[in-house]
């Protein structure tokens, strides 16, 4: 008599799967001010803040609109951010509804604007700004598809 199959496993989505998930961990050194102007020009939300034992905020967690989490803190002298580095240390690149809208709302707030809103030749219309304290943020709306080989013949060009 065969074996009985096994039932096959049920499927979870990478949003359910706690595993699958990437968090970044930003480094401020003025954390509370870090979650106010985040909050204020790029509409996110704090969902957790813990103080250290001088009372100030030393670990935070904000929410996007679309539900992903990032980390923020400062968790000792030893990490510095990238206007204490100075130099830039990494970009956050964001999906929004409306990346113009989203624009204003940041410029509005006293982001320092890196790069207008543009149409980008991947496809989606961007703009970049940088937080108080050194961070890039990238915001995008995707507006077309494009070929990978349109894609690379455009790369291309910049070379």
């Amino acid at each position: 008599m065969p074996a009985k199959p096994k039932p096959a496993p049920k499927k979870q989505s990478a949003a359910a799967d706690k595993s699958q998930q990437l968090v970044p961990y930003l480094y401020y050194s003025d954390v509370d001010a870090a979650l106010a102007f985040l909050s204020r020009a790029f509409g996110f939300k704090a969902i957790q803040k813990y103080a250290g034992p001088d009372g100030k905020t030393n670990h935070a967690a904000m929410r996007l609109a679309n539900g992903a989490i990032f980390m923020m803190g400062c968790p000792g002298a030893k990490y510095k951010n990238p206007k204490t580095l100075g130099q830039v240390t990494q970009g956050l690149y964001i999906t929004v509804e409306d990346v113009d809208e989203h624009y204003l709302r940041a410029k509005k707030a006293g982001a320092k604007i890196i790069d207008e809103p543009a149409d980008q030749f991947y496809g989606d219309r961007r703009y970049s700004a940088e937080d108080p304290e050194g961070h890039h943020w990238y915001f995008a709306q995707h507006l077309r598809e494009v070929s990978v080989r349109k894609v690379k013949r455009e790369m291309k060009k910049g070379e």
